[in-house]
């Protein structure tokens, strides 16, 4: 069975509700996966939008949230998960406005696609900190054992 990732809040390729984003509650989406390989020993998930700052002339993916370790026993994120809601073990990097933690769909222009990207890794990492996206994929080298990717879609009412 391949490694899935879910949301009960949207499908893939599906709009994300404005609850996930900068123009609601800007909460963390309830998000549950499947399919590991026998050999996981951590979980990582980085969610990005390849589209900033404009989908007809996108200059580089902005990181809306980095976690890492996640532990291979823990199935799911809850909705608007914090910190100390986060599976034992669980680390937080940062994203690109410059903070741990969730920072929900804002795009300044156009339809974004943001990609929640989830990692099977066969290690357990060191506390890298709070590592950027470019760091945690530095420190994974090597350790992937899948990947799946869930993507949502958002643009802003005008």
């Amino acid at each position: 069975m391949p490694l899935t990732l879910t949301s009960p809040a949207f499908g893939d390729k599906g709009t994300i509700p404005p609850r996930y984003t900068c123009d609601g509650a800007n909460v963390s989406p309830p998000l549950a996966w499947s399919g590991l390989p026998q050999q996981t020993r951590s979980l990582a998930l980085v969610v990005e939008d390849p589209d900033a700052p404009d989908p007809k002339a996108p200059q580089r993916p902005f990181v809306h949230w980095v976690l890492y370790n996640i532990p291979p026993d823990a199935y799911s994120l809850a909705e608007a998960v914090e910190r100390a809601g986060l599976p034992t073990g669980t680390l937080q990097g940062m994203n690109d406005r410059r903070r741990s933690g969730f920072d929900g769909a804002c795009p300044p222009i156009g339809r974004h696609r943001y990609l929640h990207k989830l990692y099977a890794l066969d290690t357990v990492l060191p506390n890298l900190g709070r590592p950027t996206k470019k760091e945690l994929e530095q420190a994974m080298e090597g350790h992937i054992l899948a990947t799946t990717e869930l993507v949502g879609i958002y643009e802003r009412p005008h």
